[in-house]
Parts: structure tokens; C-alpha cells; sequence
């Protein structure tokens, strides 16, 4: 496809039409965040894999039951969230968040200082900790709100819930951290003021 991208909308009524190609531009746009939904709801690689792949195969043969107008992201994450959880379920395991380092570049471009860098790694792991300690509801709410910067109808949709239901499991689940933190903490505020700045 040469020239400006064509926007969902258009890749998918093409799609619909048998335009082949048209969906390989889909799979390419959405597969970095369907692995990473797939990934935080699975738990392990392997299933991430399996999850993401067969949800872009189920999207396409869905195609004809999705609604013109309606955002095509958001209804593509709904499925790699429903086979990464069918996936985790037959194996009968709690998924822990597990985020990489490689995936996230330092902003701005500059390398973090030494002390910096493990500064930034203790709070990582201290603000891991508390999230994987709270109910998985409210866990999967913040991973896709902050780690996986979805909107909170992207969350809804890969979640299954209602948009209000986001806003609330959200708050909840901010105000938990914000306690865990401040009880086994050592005052610094990195990890909340990272969590409340990203998001919508």
C-alpha cells in the first residue's frame, strides 16, 4: 500500500471484501499490542504466542460481524484477551505481570545514570510487587491502563466490562497501591506518579 496509511476503517471494509492484503496491514499495525495483551493475560510467552496468532485468525473470519464505524483495535483486543484467558485457564495458573525492560526505551532518548538506572529498577520491582499483589481484576485494570497505555475503552473491550466498571476497578485499584506503597515504602513517589501519568 504506497502512499499515506489507510486508516482501519478502510483496511477493514477491504478486508471484508477479500483484500488479502488489506488484512496483512492489520496484523502488522495491532500485533505488537495483541502480543503484549496476550503476554499480560497469559503469563508466558508461548501461550502469548499461540493466543495472539489464533485471535488474528478468529478476527478475520469474524469480519463479517463487525460493525462498520466501530474501532477495529479495541474489538480485535477483546478476542487476544478472551484466547489468552481461555489459554491460562486450561492451564490452571495465575498469571503474574511481567513487564520487559527491553520494551520500554529510557524517555527522552538519554541514557540513565548507573545510580539512576538501579533506582529506577528498585521502584520497578517495588511498584511490580505491589501490583501483582493486588486482586487480578483490579491487577489486569492498572496493566492495561499503564503498562499497556490503553484507553479505558481498549480496557474495557479486552477486558470484557463495561467503560464505568474500568473507572472504578481503576480507582480502586490505585487507592490499594497508594497504601501498599506508603505502608512498605520508603516515601519515594515514583512509582504512583508514574502510574497517574499515564493512561488517558
Amino acid at each position: 500500500m504506497v502512499g499515506r496509511p489507510l486508516p482501519d476503517t478502510e483496511l477493514v471494509a477491504r478486508a471484508k471484501r477479500g483484500d488479502a492484503a488489506a488484512y496483512e496491514e492489520l496484523v502488522r499495525r495491532h500485533q505488537t499490542i495483541a502480543l503484549r495483551t496476550a503476554y499480560l493475560v497469559a503469563g508466558n510467552d508461548a501461550d502469548a504466542q499461540e493466543a495472539a496468532q489464533d485471535a488474528f485468525v478468529k478476527a478475520y473470519r469474524a469480519l463479517g460481524r463487525f460493525r462498520p464505524g466501530f474501532p477495529f483495535r479495541p474489538w480485535l483486543l477483546r478476542i487476544v484477551a478472551n484466547e489468552a484467558r481461555n489459554r491460562r485457564r486450561s492451564a490452571g495458573r495465575r498469571a503474574a505481570l511481567a513487564l520487559r525492560a527491553a520494551e520500554e526505551g529510557p524517555s527522552g532518548g538519554a541514557a540513565p545514570s548507573p545510580e539512576g538506572a538501579l533506582l529506577a529498577g528498585q521502584e520497578r520491582e517495588r511498584l511490580l510487587a505491589a501490583v501483582n499483589g493486588l486482586r487480578e481484576e483490579e491487577r489486569l485494570v492498572i496493566a492495561c491502563r499503564y503498562f499497556l497505555e490503553l484507553s479505558e475503552e481498549e480496557t474495557a473491550a479486552a477486558l470484557g466490562v463495561r467503560h464505568g466498571t474500568v473507572k472504578s476497578r481503576t480507582s480502586r485499584a490505585l487507592a490499594r497501591l497508594r497504601a501498599v506503597l506508603a505502608e512498605h515504602g520508603d516515601g519515594h513517589v515514583f512509582p504512583m506518579t508514574t502510574l497517574e501519568g499515564g493512561g488517558e
